[in-house]
């Protein structure tokens, strides 16, 4: 039996012998959408709980956040055809009114190589790019959530009298739902913004599928509300990278659209733990380095029983991916020890990272296969191995015929736990 496996751009194959049972934790993907424009304009000209944008004045400006590069959102594709329906009902708006602003929430700035890799310049359309800082970017203060979070983001969103967030709806380990107001609330946030939300991941509702009553998805929802976000454009991606859905709108609204579909997608029904959890980030960019991978390690141990052994494939093309979090966790030999130090100290950024993969390391045999060399995955408390090797290893280690699960793209999908049958779980 041959496993094939997203891994940055590629992929990797690993064999199994033909007894293995393989159980396949994966997405139900529906067909992606024909024609993508056509879907886009109607979006925008049906934009829920809110405003007719033809019925609208012309503003006096307008900002547009877009992701950076660590997410998958198509922002070359998706954004001509947004700016494209609103410089349609408002033909008297000029480009260069227009502010195209790429936030990377506490990501390092961009260069323009990389800026304009981002936007090119036809995507632009003659409006200018800048990237987010979260430093140090000029910020407008918009008041206090009901949680004590301060909403400062960055001024030329902020100023603007038009705003436009483009996102993706994606299950997130403790915000719930990607989308709606976060491509601002946390893409264009200051520091101290970001870091008072995420202080709220500890809270039994901050999980993946979780909206409503998820603590860290309703500060950024009531952020967004105060900040004032006039449009919010939202896709679903298909783990090729295909759009499946486009919703628009108020940003509450349009991701309480898109939750519901991106559930019906990416939510698996998992019946009882597995012994083995093989387990794949999902490829380029969600393995693009240590960081981001985390996210797939956390779900991947959700499927394995305590005690059990995760072998996680993540490129990691871009290093470890934050200098904070390194400095941090390359303190601590033991997860145990980094644990109790994070909640002694208090809530830090960076150091946040360092906490979530120690819960997964802790209770879990861990083994990352990516282009990290091994003192570095030693410093972060991950022991680097060859796939391959290491789960002929397992296998042969294994008494009786273990219990062995295949996550192709564990960085978005979520597990649900079920009282019989496995569901949407397929073997």
């Amino acid at each position: 039996m041959i496993l094939e496996l997203p891994y940055g751009h590629g992929t990797k194959q690993l064999a199994l012998p033909e007894h293995t049972e393989v159980c396949q934790l994966r997405p139900t993907v529906p067909p992606p959408l024909t024609d993508i424009q056509a879907a886009a304009i109607r979006a925008v000209d049906t934009a829920l709980a809110a405003p007719e944008i033809r019925q609208l004045a012309v503003p006096e400006s307008l900002a547009v956040a877009v992701p950076d590069e660590t997410r998958p959102l198509p922002v070359a594709t998706l954004l001509p055809m947004v700016l494209g329906r609103l410089f349609h009902h408002w033909p008297l708006l000029p480009p260069n009114r227009v502010t195209i602003v790429v936030g990377g929430g506490l990501h390092p700035p961009l260069s323009e190589e990389e800026l304009q890799r981002i936007v090119p310049p036809q995507a632009a359309m003659g409006c200018r790019v800048v990237s987010h800082d979260a430093h140090r970017s000029p910020m407008t203060f918009h008041g206090q959530t009901s949680n004590g979070t301060p909403v400062r983001i960055n001024a030329v969103v902020g100023k603007a009298a038009f705003r436009v967030v483009l996102g993706q709806v994606d299950p997130h380990q403790f915000v719930g739902f990607t989308g709606g107001s976060k491509g601002i609330t946390v893409g264009c946030a200051a520091a101290e913004m970001i870091e008072a939300n995420h202080a709220l991941m500890f809270q039994p509702s901050a999980r993946a599928g979780v909206l409503e009553k998820n603590v860290v998805r309703r500060d950024l929802n009531e952020a967004g509300r105060l900040i004032g976000i006039h449009l919010a454009v939202n896709v679903i991606m298909s783990p090729a990278k295909e759009i499946l859905w486009i919703g628009a709108g108020s940003p509450e609204a349009v991701l309480a659209d898109g939750a519901k579909v991106c559930a019906g997608i990416y939510g698996v029904a998992l019946h009882e733990p597995f012994d083995i959890v093989v387990a794949s980030c999902g490829g380029h960019p969600k393995d693009i380095c240590l960081y981001q991978a985390q996210k797939g390690l956390n779900m991947a141990c959700q499927a394995a029983q305590p005690g059990g052994r995760v072998l996680l494939l993540a490129e990691c093309s871009g290093g470890v991916g934050d200098d904070a979090y390194f400095n941090y966790v390359r303190r601590f030999e033991r997860p145990v020890d980094l644990m109790a130090d994070f909640r002694a100290q208090g809530f830090r950024m960076g150091a946040h990272k360092a906490y979530l993969f120690g819960r997964s390391l802790k209770d879990h045999q861990v083994v990352l296969d990516s282009s990290l060399d091994a003192a570095t995955l030693k410093a972060c408390q991950i022991t680097a191995g060859q796939a391959q090797a290491t789960l002929d290893a397992w296998l042969a280690e294994h008494p009786g015929r273990p219990r062995l699960a295949v996550i192709p793209n564990a960085n978005t999908v979520f597990f649900y736990r079920t009282n019989g049958a496995a569901g949407s779980v397929t073997r």
